[in-house]
């Protein structure tokens, strides 16, 4: 089961943050966040709704919602804000350290301490993400010049905590509660946001143009979101963000057959990598 949520959160966010960088740059950061978790939100509320008195009763599964619903926000404002303003050939690369950062912060903090060989194939992963992340070594050399690599860098390591928070969340309380909780904070503060700004007017015709757009990433991001923390109750967090990062090979493979890109030698040899990791560390979880 754990395998199976893993894959559907690597389908889900290979699609998703391809939408959501098209929402921050058409839409702004705050306003797509509140697209995303406001859908979210009124989704999953009929599956939440019943466990409220339950959560209520819990003292220590609503910490961890809160610090979740805050760590989140922040991270996520980070990241939609990186997005809009770098380049993804810039940003993507630094993502690729969320996975071994989310494997030590839930060592040190839960002890799910991984062997040699998940952590080996875990670094594996990250090398192969990060490879083919990376379109261009010049770009790398002149990082320090590039736009959002700051805000990236931040939004990784907010990000490392959030995959442990979540795996710690849904355990404490149940996945859907968790999103449910944490979408809802979230589409509150970017709401009051919205509200102190006045931006209520360019809220109501963005969304009457841009429908489409608005439910695609809003079911996307929730389904990947919900995925993840179910493959949290399975696997260790550590391994449960190893696999689903591995979306950026399943974004790239798609790039490749229906965009007709061309990945250079280094991407294909990430590509290689990212998968065959991915396989043998889900081949070793499963025994």
């Amino acid at each position: 089961m754990g395998l199976l949520f893993a894959f559907l959160a690597v389908v889900s966010w290979g699609i998703g943050d391809f939408l959501i960088q098209r929402s921050a740059r058409k839409f702004g950061d705050w306003t797509a966040m509140f697209y995303v978790t406001a859908f979210a939100a009124i989704v999953l509320f009929p599956f939440a709704v019943f466990n409220l008195p339950q959560l209520l009763t819990n003292p220590t599964g609503l910490i961890t919602l809160i610090i979740a619903s805050f760590v989140i926000l922040i991270a996520g404002l980070l990241d939609f804000q990186a997005l809009k303003v770098g380049k993804l050939s810039v940003i993507e690369p630094i993502y690729a350290f969320e996975v071994p950062l989310a494997a030590l912060l839930a060592g040190f903090f839960i002890a799910e301490w991984l062997t040699f060989w998940e952590m080996f194939l875990i670094v594996s992963l990250m090398l192969g993400i990060f490879l083919i992340s990376v379109k261009s070594w010049k770009t790398l050399r002149n990082l320090h010049l590039e736009k959002g690599v700051i805000l990236a860098v931040l939004a990784t390591i907010g990000m490392g905590g959030v995959n442990v928070l979540f795996g710690v969340g849904a355990r404490s309380t149940d996945p859907l509660m968790l999103n449910w909780f944490t979408s809802t904070f979230m589409a509150i503060v970017t709401g009051c946001y919205l509200t102190y700004n006045n931006h209520w007017a360019k809220v109501k015709s963005d969304w009457q143009a841009n429908k489409k757009l608005i439910f695609s990433v809003g079911i996307f991001d929730t389904i990947a979101w919900v995925a993840y923390s179910f493959t949290t109750l399975y696997l260790p967090i550590g391994i449960a963000t190893g696999i689903t990062e591995s979306y950026i090979g399943l974004a790239s493979f798609l790039g490749v057959v229906f965009n007709k890109e061309k990945l250079k030698r280094h991407q294909w040899a990430g590509f290689f990598i990212t998968v065959i990791s991915a396989i043998v560390l889900a081949i070793l979880v499963n025994n």
